[in-house]
């Protein structure tokens, strides 16, 4: 098989540093931009380049904003009350894409993993119980992933939070809407069960 060109090849090691894209799907990009017309891909790098510049870490929440506060701690109609506390950006995304959640947002950063050296100084914990201590915090809600860090970042949490009288609640786990039972592997089944509620 022939190599790339240079510049082809580059542009594919570039993309494959990105999560999900790999060395095919690098290919079938690159071969993409070289076909689109040059604006579109003149477009694309000042938008690249306008990212890292524009956009920064909202100094309430830690979310992305384009200013020293996101559009979700700017927002006056926001409940200051309830904080949902997740691992990353996109968790605040794919919450706000519910409409069921009003309160406000903090960001950890990830989630504790000894494995991979991960601490709770290593996230924003600190800074969760600083802003706690300003007082108009009344309950937090545990959204970290459920996986095993995700479980034990909330299990960490509650413990350091619940001792300051707070409410800490965590998303409830279960079942997908338009699941069937008896595809449904045991864990979820179990956590269903535990969480049910009044119907």
């Amino acid at each position: 098989m022939r190599e790339l060109a240079a510049p082809i090849e580059r542009v594919v090691r570039e993309l494959t540093k990105l999560p999900g894209i790999g060395r095919k799907t690098g290919v079938r990009l690159a071969f993409h931009l070289m076909r689109v017309p040059p604006e579109d891909v003149a477009a694309l790098s000042r938008a690249l380049a306008d990212l890292r510049g524009s956009v920064q870490a909202c100094e309430e929440c830690f979310n992305f904003g384009e200013g020293a506060r996101c559009p979700i701690c700017a927002d006056a109609g926001r409940d200051p009350s309830a904080v949902c506390v997740v691992e990353d950006p996109t968790n605040v995304l794919a919450i706000e894409r519910t409409g069921a959640f009003r309160g406000l947002y903090h960001v950890l950063g990830g989630a504790l993993s000894p494995l991979r050296d991960v601490g709770p100084d290593q996230l924003r914990i600190r800074e969760l119980v600083e802003r706690i201590g300003r007082g108009s915090v009344r309950e937090v809600i545990l959204a970290t992933n459920p996986n095993v860090e995700g479980e034990a970042t909330a299990v960490y949490l509650s413990r350091l939070v619940r001792p300051l009288g707070l409410r800490v609640t965590r998303l409830a786990q279960g079942l997908p809407a338009g699941g069937e039972l008896e595809f449904t592997d045991d864990l979820t089944l179990r956590r269903a069960l535990e969480n049910r509620r009044e119907y």
